[in-house]
């Protein structure tokens, strides 16, 4: 099992045709560092797709998701990166919207 102890969102798209090294020179590029479980989350445009990049420790996992139906819930750029909850993360890679999710699961906004 793979320990994750912070999210972190780029907000800008990314083309889904990046392997591990593009993506990881995308994560160094917007987020300085790829630093040892911390998980990555890059959507293409239309917020279809996914992919998730995390350090281990050891070495990197690159993960992508795809929907068929719908698009992720992706924020506007105003930030171009933000941190995720556990929660709101698990929120995001089923489709939810996960801006709505506080500590502990709690919805704290409509």
């Amino acid at each position: 099992m793979i320990r994750v102890e912070r999210i972190w969102l780029a907000v800008d798209p990314m083309d889904m045709r990046a392997g591990v090294d593009t993506a990881l020179a995308r994560v160094v590029q917007v987020f300085g560092a790829a630093r040892p479980h911390h998980a990555y989350v890059f959507a293409n445009r239309r917020a279809t797709r996914i992919k998730v990049l995390m350090h281990d420790g050891i070495g990197v996992w690159l993960a992508a998701r795809r929907l068929h139906q719908g698009k992720f819930v992706w924020p506007d750029a105003q930030a171009q990166q933000l941190s995720l909850s556990l929660e709101q993360a698990h929120a995001l890679m089923l489709g939810l919207p996960w801006q709505r999710l506080g500590e502990a699961a709690i919805i704290d906004c409509i």
